[in-house]
């Protein structure tokens, strides 16, 4: 089917949220610089219930999907390789960092910072073929950094973290903490969550304690490396109590907010140990005022830093990281729930439950399901 148009199900959020409708466009072939893509597994994260929910406002009808995997159907005239050079033919498996830069703005030339693009976008018109992963093919434009997935790398475990580990690696990067982490409070056990378990397993933590209220997450966290969890049924003085007890008098030298909840902030400032850093990285989709006392900033020597999205370095590292990984930790099993397209309230509903660990979007699912 070289050159011919093709139909693609989508799956479509209006601008306002609400339920996900179906959708189905024409997608032509690639055109110069772009790559046409079958998709193999798209991630469902939980800014996409934010978006579900109208938390924020989006400009049109929009195809979900931020975090993805496909294989190659089509490559545009002039596409000869990936974003790090290497050779990309039909059938390759890629995945690719979500925010197309304009690669002209300051951000982009001056401070090599392409999450902060003003013109970058997270999403695309639900009527035009675009990347959005809720879909069974994409269209990836020029100037998007995709990379070829290392041959022996699953797609699953790639997406299992999906954004996440992207999001992470930046964070810990932005935080600034050289050689090894000794210890590390993690609040909040989703993806982002669970990224900063595998994160801080990298960098020598001997122990990485996760908040969470979900035991299925929990579970999970110590499977990737976390050396204590505390379910949020404990009410806060004993968690604070239990992390002193985890991490000694001077506390952890990291805390990582991955809840996106507001009250998670508070309790993060008065967790983080003296001279350590307190990072935000899941406050990203929650919305408010919460008070501090400065004073404790201050008497702690704490730094409070805020990361958002990541760079197209940090989804490349996030690749080969997961590659690397999969061979000794089970990253596929994080993948708890699977729905096709034409399932994406569902799957959403899912997520938002805490049901799933992870879940996906993997077109021609209910079919599978059904044989």
């Amino acid at each position: 089917m070289t050159g011919q148009a093709r139909a693609s199900r989508v799956a479509v959020l209006a601008e306002g949220g609400g339920p996900v409708d179906s959708g189905r466009i024409e997608v032509p072939p690639p055109g110069p610089g772009q790559i046409l893509a079958r998709t193999l597994l798209g991630g469902v994260c939980g800014t996409d219930v934010h978006l579900r929910r109208g938390d924020f406002a989006l400009p049109f009808p929009v195809v979900l999907g931020h975090e993805g995997t496909g294989v190659v159907e089509e490559l545009g005239a002039g596409v000869t390789h990936d974003a790090a050079g290497v050779e990309l033919v039909p059938g390759d498996a890629v995945y690719w960092c979500p925010i197309p830069p304009c690669h002209r703005c300051y951000y982009c030339t001056v401070e090599k910072d392409f999450s902060s693009c003003p013109h970058g976008a997270w999403f695309h018109p639900a009527d035009q073929p675009g990347w959005g992963s809720y879909a069974d093919l994409v269209t990836l434009p020029s100037g998007m950094a995709v990379y070829r997935i290392p041959d022996g790398a699953s797609p699953e475990a790639v997406i299992a973290l999906g954004c996440a580990l992207p999001a992470v690696l930046q964070g810990f990067d932005r935080a600034g903490l050289p050689g090894v982490v000794d210890s590390v409070v993690i609040q909040g056990a989703g993806p982002i969550g669970l990224s900063a378990v595998l994160v801080a397993r990298q960098r020598g933590a001997r122990t990485i304690v996760v908040i969470d209220q979900h035991e299925n997450r929990l579970e999970t966290a110590r499977e990737l490396g976390a050396t204590a969890t505390i379910p949020l049924s404990v009410d806060a003085e004993r968690r604070r109590e239990r992390v002193a007890e985890l991490c000694g008098p001077r506390g952890p030298r990291l805390v990582v907010e991955a809840a996106g909840v507001l009250s998670a902030f508070g309790e993060g400032v008065d967790l983080a140990g003296h001279n350590g850093c307190y990072l935000l990285i899941g406050l990203w989709s929650g919305h408010g005022a919460a008070s501090i006392d400065p004073t404790v900033v201050v008497h702690k020597n704490l730094r409070i830093v805020g990361s958002c999205y990541a760079q197209p370095e940090h989804y490349y590292r996030a690749m080969n990281l997961a590659a690397r990984l999969e061979r000794t930790i089970p990253l596929a099993r994080i993948i708890t729930h699977r729905f096709d397209v034409a399932e994406a309230d569902a799957a959403l509903d899912a997520v938002e439950r805490g049901d799933a660990v992870k879940a996906v979007i993997s077109p021609g699912e209910a079919k599978e399901r059904e044989s």
